[in-house]
């Protein structure tokens, strides 16, 4: 893989880790700004919820920007939201650096993956996707144990200090070392909404929801998941952490892999019933430590798996709009994300915390559901175009 799509890669890294950091920072916002953990915790939901408004809008206000100048303009949007989180003395204003942060990762990431397949030849494809999504992949395995970490040390201003400066420093080098890459050929707004409203591009982002939206709402309350099914707790719960987050490393790898060898829709489908059939089994096969990292290690890497393969079915859906159709993409990551908060919260609270992996399952088979859809409606447009090239019989 090339140097530049690693450099793309870091500033995913940056990007990601000012996202999944708040989760090991929530202790601190706490303690410092003197608010509950639950109050804390709606920093995420903010960060969710303004990317997901903001990746397309602002996809569609930069569409004539070269993509070198909007990917350092990401970078930097990014390090101000977090340097403003740096500098907050009430949470008002933290919130407010959420969403700048936010809309600073929702242009950066789209932009990022589609200049990164640009680097690469279509049989690569997939595995360029997989490079930048590994940069995110890797902030989630970092992320939250460094906040959680440095937290305690030097206080959430200090780690989002550390945030804003890595932003600054990828912004730096993707402006030093990156070429200049030119916008893609400019589209009105009525064919931007025309992509975005193709019965195939709607069903593919539903995938995406109710894939997101299964993965997270177990993962979200995996530590009181385990701690009731395994009875683990404190450190333990670290290393199974870290567990997770090297299968969604392997997983993702795997995914960009396997699109470029096996094809999207294959990758796709066996990541999202891996994950779906091994979900069901958790109330009965994380029974113990071992068990638990087992599951959890497989789990993460079909899960993770998924990424590449949607990326690149995206992306050949149009030759023009690739850069909407992953930031819709994205926005249908976090909202699946801001989301899961909400139902896994409402499923332990009606049912228990040990049916969460079987509802996760359940809307993991919508998603799969969902796609077996999108193969049909291929199908037909593939039909329709095939009898529009048909040659038209002359009459007798």
């Amino acid at each position: 893989m090339s140097a530049r799509t690693l450099l793309l890669a870091a500033g995913a890294f940056a990007v990601g880790t000012s996202a999944y950091v708040v989760t090991g920072v929530l202790p601190a916002v706490s303690a410092e700004l003197g608010v509950s953990v639950t109050t804390a915790g709606q920093l995420s939901t903010v960060f969710a919820l303004s990317y997901a408004v903001g990746a397309p809008l602002l996809a569609t206000l930069t569409g004539r920007w070269d993509r070198r100048t909007l990917l350092v303009a990401a970078l930097l949007l990014a390090a101000v939201g977090n340097a403003l989180a740096a500098v907050s003395t009430n949470f008002p204003v933290l919130v407010a650096s959420r969403v700048v942060s936010a809309l600073g990762a929702a242009v950066y990431t789209p932009a990022a993956t589609v200049v990164a397949t640009q680097f690469h030849a279509p049989e690569h494809r997939g595995r360029a996707v997989a490079m930048v999504f590994g940069g995110l992949t890797f902030a989630l395995v970092l992320g939250v144990p460094a906040g959680s970490i440095l937290g305690p040390v030097i206080g959430f201003h200090g780690v989002f200090g550390l945030i804003a400066a890595a932003s600054v420093l990828a912004a730096i080098a993707v402006r030093s070392f990156l070429p200049a890459v030119a916008a893609p050929a400019h589209i009105g707004l009525r064919d931007r909404l025309a992509v975005a409203a193709d019965r195939r591009v709607l069903t593919m982002l539903g995938v995406t929801v109710f894939g997101v939206l299964g993965a997270m709402s177990v993962y979200t309350y995996v530590v009181p998941l385990l701690a009731a099914s395994a009875a683990v707790a404190g450190p333990v719960v670290s290393a199974l952490l870290l567990v997770y987050g090297l299968g969604a490393l392997l997983g993702n790898a795997i995914g960009g892999r396997a699109t470029d060898r096996w094809g999207s829709r294959r990758t796709l489908l066996t990541g999202m019933v891996g994950f779906t059939v091994l979900a069901v089994t958790m109330p009965v096969t994380m029974t113990t430590i071992g068990s638990a990292a087992v599951v959890l290690f497989f789990w993460s890497m079909f899960t993770w798996s998924v990424n590449p393969p949607i990326q690149n079915l995206l992306l050949g859906f149009s030759a023009t709009s690739g850069g909407l159709l992953l930031s819709l993409n994205a926005s249908a990551i976090y909202l699946g994300a801001g989301l899961s908060g909400v139902v896994g919260g409402v499923v332990i609270a009606t049912l228990g915390v040990l049916a969460l992996p079987l509802v996760g399952a359940v809307l993991g088979a919508i998603g799969v559901g969902l796609f077996v859809l999108l193969g049909r409606q291929n199908a037909r447009a593939e039909a329709a175009e095939l009898a529009e090239m048909a040659p038209v019989p002359s009459g007798m």
